[in-house]
């Protein structure tokens, strides 16, 4: 039979307020007892005590973030250590609030948009892969997520290659496990690193198989490939695994896998 689906590439653009002052709970209650401090008696800086402790602070960066109008874009650092660029041999080293502003520009690609299993014979699986690539410049990283459409399906009746669940039946969307036998049915995937470690901890072990996360079941979108690194050329392999029993009933099956790339900060 003939078994093939398309992949969708979909890139989401988010634009973001990069400097939106974001604070924790007890950061917040020390900001207030500061303040109440400062009223109430003179103290520096960097160092501020009384009979019942002491606060020894490196720097106090009292301003910080990107001013713009329609004429220009201003980025600022006051109070921060050696804010700047330095370089060397074997290093860069962007230092200073306004290097959030990141030079690699987000990018994300597939390197095919089409896998086709040809023709599958019953327990011998087949693998399809093809490779994701991402630039990521956000210090504060990136995720891929992905889904299916539903199973692979054979349009024109309605009969699925179900979706695996591994050699010892725990395969889920969320839970992967090990696929090895001849006699396990079914479609799933897996991720390895090419360039970086981007792939889910799940898939550390070789033979470590997962599901698609099935929109049709109103299963929520997986990630397939993260980080927090800055570079360019981050690189994952998905491999595509299908195997299907002598009593799968011959046809062309086919479902849609799309991935959502989403820039963080």
């Amino acid at each position: 039979m003939n078994s093939k689906f398309t992949i969708l590439q979909s890139i989401y653009n988010i634009r973001y307020s990069i400097f939106k002052p974001r604070y924790s709970l007890p950061f917040l209650m020390l900001n207030i007892a500061l303040f109440l401090i400062f009223w109430a008696r003179t103290i520096d800086a960097e160092t501020m005590s009384n009979s019942n402790y002491t606060i020894h602070f490196g720097n106090l960066n009292t301003a910080a973030g990107k001013a713009a109008n329609s004429q220009y874009g201003l980025g600022i650092t006051v109070g921060q250590i050696a804010p700047g660029l330095y370089t060397g041999a074997n290093y860069t080293v962007r230092a200073g609030f306004q290097y959030v502003n990141s030079r690699i520009a987000f990018a994300f690609s597939i390197s095919s948009l089409f896998i086709d299993f040809g023709v599958l014979a019953p327990g011998t699986p087949v693998t399809r892969t093809n490779t994701l690539t991402v630039n990521n410049g956000s210090a504060a990283g990136y995720q891929i997520l992905a889904n299916e459409n539903h199973p692979l399906r054979m349009n024109s009746t309605g009969v699925d290659i179900p979706d695996t669940t591994c050699d010892s039946g725990t395969c889920t969307h969320t839970t992967a496990s090990a696929w090895t036998s001849a006699l396990t049915y079914g479609f799933g995937y897996r991720c390895d690193d090419i360039v970086g470690t981007d792939c889910p901890a799940a898939f550390a072990t070789s033979t470590f198989y997962k599901q698609f996360a099935s929109s049709e079941s109103a299963e929520l979108s997986q990630t397939v490939m993260s980080s927090t690194n800055v570079g360019r050329g981050r690189q994952t392999q998905i491999t595509y695994k299908a195997n299907v029993s002598s009593s799968q009933a011959a046809g062309q099956y086919q479902n849609n896998i799309m991935f959502i790339a989403i820039p963080s900060i």
